[in-house]
């Protein structure tokens, strides 16, 4: 992808990791049903989609940014308030010179550094890339 095309630098095999601790507005007890605050499934999606943006605006042009427009995720374990996560995202197709289609996965550190990582949810991603401007005139009506 070149940057004649507003991609930037955007390449296949990108990837992008950052960690977060499960609080807050992250948090769900399911309406008081399950009896402790654990990461919600919004909250993961939240991250996971924040990440992919993140890795997109790095590689992007000025006046570029991007829009999600698909999630397909499985939120596979819980972790509860105070987990520290790490979510990644790695860049795995364009299409059509503007659709980006990532692969993401949210982690639970291990609670010692000889224990592995523990799969909270994974799945994909997909993006498009905007020219900020224009989507802003069309937005305002």
């Amino acid at each position: 992808m070149s940057s004649e095309s507003g991609a930037g630098s955007l390449r296949t095999g990108l990837e992008r990791t950052d960690e977060f601790t499960v609080a807050d507005r992250l948090l769900t007890d399911v309406g008081g049903s399950i009896g402790v605050a654990v990461l919600s499934t919004p909250g993961m999606i939240a991250m996971m989609e924040r990440n992919a943006a993140r890795l997109s605006l790095e590689h992007l042009p000025p006046g570029r940014a991007t829009v999600g427009f698909e999630v397909c995720v499985r939120h596979v374990a819980a972790a509860i308030e105070g987990a520290l996560c790490a979510v990644h995202a790695r860049l795995d197709e364009i299409l059509e010179d503007r659709k980006l289609r990532f692969s993401v996965q949210v982690t639970e550190r291990a609670p010692n550094p000889e224990g592995e990582a523990r799969v909270i949810g994974l799945g994909t991603h997909e993006r498009r890339v905007i020219d900020v401007a224009e989507h802003a005139s069309r937005a305002a009506g």
